[in-house]
């Protein structure tokens, strides 16, 4: 008498549902906690990145002699100072070439409008109202002062708590095995700090890849929109140095943003020069620098990163952009880590050699 009525393949392919649904549920459930608990999961998040990026830091300076927590608190300054610096002269050259590269659009839009009809009438509408709309909502903040603090305090608590969370991730990175080790199986010890280290060397190699080609796009972006006399050279290059941490399309933002204001101010030949000049630096991202980053942690398709970063978008918005990717590339390490141990355990043994 047969064991079930059902044949061998429909068993196994219900099992594989039954094994996707509690995935799919298990997701959906940390998903929705991490809404819920955004306060405190941000924090975290922004606080395992900076790690990640400060960590090679730290590093040298523990094996400089100088004390663990010395050393977490010198890093945590420099990066307060750093990341302090460069956002006040990212946001300085905003502020100062922002009417220009609206109005640059404004012209730009007009342009095409003669040119190419409604598609270019609807981008001059939407360049044309940006300073109204900015106007309406400034109104709209300054009538809702005590939300706007509210809103300001909230930003400053949670970059706050993500520095102090830096400073213990830090000082305590050397624990973090044991840590790891003392709240799973033993045996299941040695699996779960393997895949903890390849999650963490991913993010570590995107973060510290990431901010490296962005310094690159951004330079070289900027030097050639001044050698074209391109107005609102530096606030582009801050632009795009701030857009390279969403892979592909802040690339393609900041870049199209650059190209119109060229076409817009310079006329055709300089709109030409800056699109051949954009389209050669995401050549040498793509060619040159994107290969070294993606060798320090693992090869995502660019359909998934894109996949990635719109997920990341419906749940975070921007803040979901700029996590979604190197959250991703942790899971794909961990797969990655997953399928060698399964390889190596399927693997036939080799034949001892005869003496």
């Amino acid at each position: 008498m047969p064991n079930s009525l059902l044949p061998e393949p429909v068993r196994r392919l219900a099992a594989w549902c039954a094994v996707v649904l509690l995935a799919t549920a298990v997701l959906a459930v940390g998903v929705w906690l991490c809404t819920v608990l955004q306060t405190v999961v941000t924090p975290v998040l922004l606080a395992v990145l900076g790690t990640a990026l400060l960590g090679p830091m730290h590093r040298r300076l523990v094996g400089m002699g100088v004390n663990r927590s010395l050393a977490a608190a010198l890093t945590c300054l420099a990066v307060v100072a750093v990341v302090g610096g460069a956002s006040y002269i990212v946001v300085l050259a905003l502020i100062e070439t922002g009417d220009q590269i609206i109005d640059a659009l404004r012209r730009a839009g007009q342009m095409l409008a003669e040119h190419f009809g409604a598609v270019g009438t609807s981008l001059e509408d939407i360049t044309a109202n940006s300073k109204d709309l900015l106007a309406k909502f400034g109104s709209t903040a300054a009538s809702g002062v005590v939300a706007g603090l509210s809103v300001v305090g909230s930003v400053l608590a949670m970059v706050l708590l993500a520095m102090v969370l830096i400073f213990f991730f830090l000082r305590d990175s050397d624990r973090a095995v044991v840590t790891l080790r003392s709240v799973v199986p033993s045996r299941s010890g040695d699996l779960m700090e393997a895949m903890g280290r390849r999650a963490f060397e991913a993010v570590e190699g995107f973060m510290r890849g990431t901010t490296f080609v962005a310094l690159i796009d951004g330079v070289l972006i900027g030097v050639g929109l001044l050698i074209l006399d391109v107005p609102g050279a530096l606030g582009l290059a801050a632009l795009v140095f701030v857009t390279a941490y969403i892979p592909y399309l802040g690339a393609i933002l900041s870049g199209a943003v650059a190209v119109l204001v060229a076409f817009a101010d310079r006329g055709w030949v300089i709109g030409l020069w800056a699109l051949g000049l954009v389209l050669l630096v995401q050549m040498i991202e793509g060619y040159v620098l994107q290969p070294v980053v993606q060798s320090r942690t693992v090869q995502m398709h660019p359909a998934v990163v894109m996949l990635a970063i719109t997920a990341g978008a419906s749940v975070a918005g921007i803040l979901g952009m700029l996590l979604a990717v190197p959250l991703t590339a942790a899971v794909f390490g961990v797969i990655s880590e997953l399928r060698a141990r399964y390889a190596e355990a399927e693997a036939p043994p080799q034949p001892a050699d005869s003496a």
